[in-house]
């Protein structure tokens, strides 16, 4: 009887070794894939916020009271422009003097007494005008405020600022308006580092090449430098690229049908992380494999159990002493 158990252990073993090995080997499954030409750009991402290039508060030149205001928030103004007219404090008083005395006598002095000018300082566009007809203002109250050209300022990180040139073009899109895109130009790199969440950045501006209409200061911002671009080259998925004895390259299907496939070294260039060109190596329609995954193989870490082992009691509070079994 022991013999027979012996001979029946010994088989069993044989035969969960021989499975372990077959599934070492086998039941590895791959994607086949075609090697195209396309193109690659090369791109650096950063955040923003739309602020003006330069900003202007305006002060009244005279303290009194606002008669007319000549201009709207968001108009867009030039170097000498009315912009409102005000009455000292003496003209407001004068005027509201005669008016109570009639419409004849108001017209003389308003006529007599002309209102002072608000004139713009320089060319720009109104972007905040809390003032209203009417209104009392002294000397030290903001009038309106005025920008020069709206802009977006970003942080690039210093790795990243190397690929950032100046007057080099870059696809702007505002949280606002996500389906959104237009063109602006590098026109200023920081010479300056700024530290964000502990990470060195530089700040880069970026100048739209026309201003749209909804665009707001303060905005948050999104851009896409585009630092480079490769056209109609060879380019395989990034997946596909494996690393053998210090080389790179990709796995093709064998001459013989059944055989494991081969690895052919190749020589890269340029990434935008998901496409990856080929320079040398392979050749366009040619097919390559990426290998998805592997089944049955040998895991020495599986949580799996052999059927031909004994099994551990479950644990119910005690323990079972070594010697309570009977044979």
């Amino acid at each position: 009887m022991k013999n027979q158990l012996k001979k029946a252990a010994i088989l069993c073993m044989a035969l969960v070794f021989a499975g372990c090995t077959k599934g070492k080997h086998q039941g590895e499954a791959y994607k086949p894939l075609t090697v195209k030409r396309g193109n690659i750009q090369l791109t650096v991402l950063a955040t923003g916020n739309v602020q003006p290039n330069n900003q202007l508060a305006i002060f009244p030149s005279i303290s009194g009271r606002i008669e007319k205001i000549l201009i709207k928030e968001g108009d867009t103004v030039k170097k000498g422009q009315e912009l409102m007219e005000l009455s000292s404090t003496e003209r407001a008083t004068l005027l509201d003097e005669a008016e109570a005395q009639g419409p004849k006598q108001y017209k003389h002095w308003q006529k007599l007494y002309e209102a002072s000018p608000l004139l713009s300082p320089e060319n720009g566009q109104i972007i905040y005008l809390p003032t209203v007809p009417g209104q009392v203002v002294s000397t030290g109250v903001t009038m309106m405020v005025m920008s020069d050209h709206l802009m977006v300022n970003t942080q690039v990180d210093e790795t990243d600022l190397a690929q950032v040139k100046m007057n080099q073009k870059a696809t702007i899109t505002l949280d606002a308006y996500p389906n959104q895109h237009f063109i602006g130009t590098v026109k200023r790199v920081s010479y300056f580092s700024i530290l964000v969440n502990n990470v060195t950045t530089y700040e880069v501006d970026v100048w739209p090449d026309e201003i749209p209409s909804y665009m707001r200061s303060g905005m948050t911002a999104n851009v896409v430098f585009n630092t480079s671009e490769k056209d109609d080259v060879l380019t395989i998925p990034s997946e596909a690229v494996q690393q053998a004895n210090g080389k790179s390259g990709v796995l093709v299907p064998a001459e013989t049908k059944g055989d494991a496939p081969v690895f052919v070294p190749i020589q890269t260039g340029v990434t935008d992380g998901k496409q990856i060109e080929v320079v040398s190596g392979l050749s366009e329609n040619q097919k390559i494999l990426i290998k998805t995954f592997s089944v049955g193989q040998l895991d020495t870490t599986s949580t799996g159990t052999n059927p031909f082992m004994p099994s551990r009691a479950p644990a119910t509070g005690g323990t079972r002493g070594s010697g309570g079994g009977g044979r």
